[in-house]
């Protein structure tokens, strides 16, 4: 990897302190700060505090967990481990498995063109639409069934898995996800065809002039095909053309970092995820 500049982690660090708070109150622990979501929705983590005396600890890690399981919470910590390096270590220490994530940033003049990379459609969704909600479900079965199959290779899961996956959205949940589509904190794409339907999904969620895509998935039947390409360089496009100047993203593998590498992306550094040891494979 090239050199990065610590001015660009830090934007990173206020990034990842910033995209909870406007949806989740913040409880303190030491070096560390937990994220409770006030109201329903995918429940946040803990992370390293931006403005802690000391690194997370031992102690501080079994408070949260503590915490976390009072509250019915996933027992989950994520962070950059150029920004925290000794937190690996510790979190190991604490009991927790650490997937190491590959974290690359958009170099835009490399991202291609996205109607170059497959012959299928993709489009973002629009909280206009009448079928918006539809969409937000399509998009949420997608990511279950593509990330319940992780990596590249094809697989027998598709439109029917699909279809089973989708649950219906409280009015709640389509009216947060409209608003933050419509003022810009959240861009989400599907890729798919009239006979076949939403086969590849992605979203990226957008602080200010910083971008993170996640949520890349593609069913497994339909892999090989591109999808996941062009739903990342779809994504990055529109961010740049919304002024957003950094957008990066986390791999689960370096299998996965190479499909991204291919629309722009390189990697700075390494983006860590934790969980008890018992939860992750």
């Amino acid at each position: 990897m090239d050199h990065v500049p610590a001015e660009l982690f830090d934007r990173l660090e206020r990034f990842y302190d910033a995209v909870p708070r406007d949806a989740a109150r913040a409880e303190e622990f030491g070096g560390l700060v937990l994220f409770v979501r006030e109201g329903a929705g995918w429940p946040f983590y803990a992370r390293p505090r931006r403005d802690a005396s000391r690194p997370p600890s031992v102690a501080d890690i079994d408070d949260v967990r503590a915490r976390q399981r009072e509250l019915g919470l996933p027992e989950a910590f994520e962070w950059v481990h150029e920004t925290t390096p000794d937190l690996l270590a510790v979190a190991r220490s604490a009991g927790l498995a650490v997937l190491e994530a590959p974290l690359l940033v958009l170099d835009p003049v490399a991202c291609p063109d996205p109607a170059g990379l497959t012959d299928v459609p993709v489009w973002l969704l629009d909280p206009a639409a009448p079928d918006f909600a539809v969409q937000v479900a399509t998009r949420r079965a997608v990511a279950a069934v593509g990330f319940s199959a992780p990596g590249t290779a094809r697989g027998d899961a598709g439109p029917a898995e699909r279809d089973a996956a989708i649950n219906e959205l409280d009015l709640a949940a389509v009216e947060e996800e409209a608003s933050r589509t419509a003022d810009g904190r959240r861009i989400s794409a599907l890729a798919g065809t009239p006979a076949e339907g939403a086969l590849a999904c992605g979203m990226a969620m957008r602080v200010d002039d910083v971008a993170e895509i996640a949520g890349v998935a593609t069913l497994p039947v339909a892999r090989g095909r591109g999808l996941g390409a062009a739903v990342t360089a779809t994504l990055a496009h529109a961010l740049r053309q919304a002024g957003t100047d950094l957008v990066f993203l986390s791999a689960g593998s370096e299998e996965i970092a190479r499909v991204y590498v291919r629309v722009g992306f390189r990697r700075i550094g390494t983006a860590c995820i934790a969980e008890p040891a018992a939860v992750l494979p």
